[in-house]
This record gives structure tokens, sequence and C-alpha cells, in this order.
């Protein structure tokens, strides 16, 4: 049985592009960041498979976010209002 040799992208910076197939995740690097197309069962004419965008991440992983959110009671927009979750 034949393999398929090219990776069709839909979606994300790179639609409409192909590569060299990979494994079932094929990741690509753009100004800094990681960008995830995931292989589906649809070909792409004779030759190829498609893959959709699955999104996007930093390459050292997770990154820490502007607040810790087990120390907010309320959100930003609520304290400007002034509503108050305690009550």
């Amino acid at each position: 049985m034949e393999t398929n040799t090219k990776a069709y992208l839909v979606g994300g910076p790179c639609d409409g592009s192909s590569r060299e197939a990979g494994d079932a995740l094929l990741e690509v690097e753009l100004d800094g960041m990681i960008h995830r197309y995931v292989r589906t069962t649809k070909q792409h004419g004779d030759d190829g498979t498609v893959y959709n965008y699955d999104g996007m991440v930093a390459p050292g992983g997770g990154e820490p976010g502007v607040e810790d959110p087990a120390a907010r009671l309320a959100s930003p927009k609520a304290d400007a209002e002034g509503h108050d979750a305690r009550s």
C-alpha cells in the first residue's frame, strides 16, 4: 500500500500550503511560536492528506498568566463597576 507524502494544511497561518507529511501531529514554527496541525482522514487528491489547524503554543510550553485566578474574587470589570462577589 502506498502512503501519502504531502500534508495539505487547512486553517491557521499556513492555510492552503503543503509540507511533507509526518506523524498525526505536524508542528510548524513561525515567529517564535509553534502552530499545530492534526491529520484527518480526508484525502487531498491522490497524493496527500488534509491536516486541520489545532492552535498555537509557546515552544517552552504553557506560559504563566497575568493574574493568579485563585487570588481573584471578581473580574476587573466587576471591580470597576462596584460589584462585590462576597455579598
